[in-house]
């Protein structure tokens, strides 16, 4: 078992590729879900696609949401659970690898929400 992860964008297209990419860095069998759009395919979120992808990853070790701005952190806040289901305050791509990877080596939801936290200091250069 694992931690699950779920992306939450306003966009369907890109919580799937966000998805495809967090899977192909994390491992094919990452328990990882989107949750992108409206129900009618439209931008914006879904308080039942976050509800479906939740159970969908939830292998019963907690769950990571990782939202990507505005209206999908509230929506996302409306189905956590603390010590079960967690939204993440973290950038949505390098949050969602670091909670992933983490996820697979075993660690439990608390050290998940801390890796994807830590995405806060990861730069993509150095100051020297």
């Amino acid at each position: 078992m694992a931690v699950g992860i779920v992306l939450v964008a306003h966009s369907a297209g890109l919580a799937a590729e966000a998805v495809a990419l967090v899977r192909g860095i994390a491992g094919a069998d990452a328990p990882v879900a989107a949750a992108g759009g409206t129900a009618d395919g439209g931008l914006g979120t879904s308080l039942d696609l976050i509800e479906k992808a939740v159970a969908a990853v939830d292998q019963g070790d907690g769950v990571v949401i990782v939202p990507d701005l505005g209206s999908s952190v509230l929506t996302a806040l409306l189905v956590e659970d603390p010590g079960r289901v967690v939204v993440a305050d973290v950038p949505f791509v390098e949050g969602a690898i670091a909670a992933a990877v983490t996820a697979g080596a075993g660690a439990a939801l608390p050290a998940v929400l801390s890796a994807a936290e830590d995405a806060w200091r990861y730069r993509k250069f150095s100051d020297s």
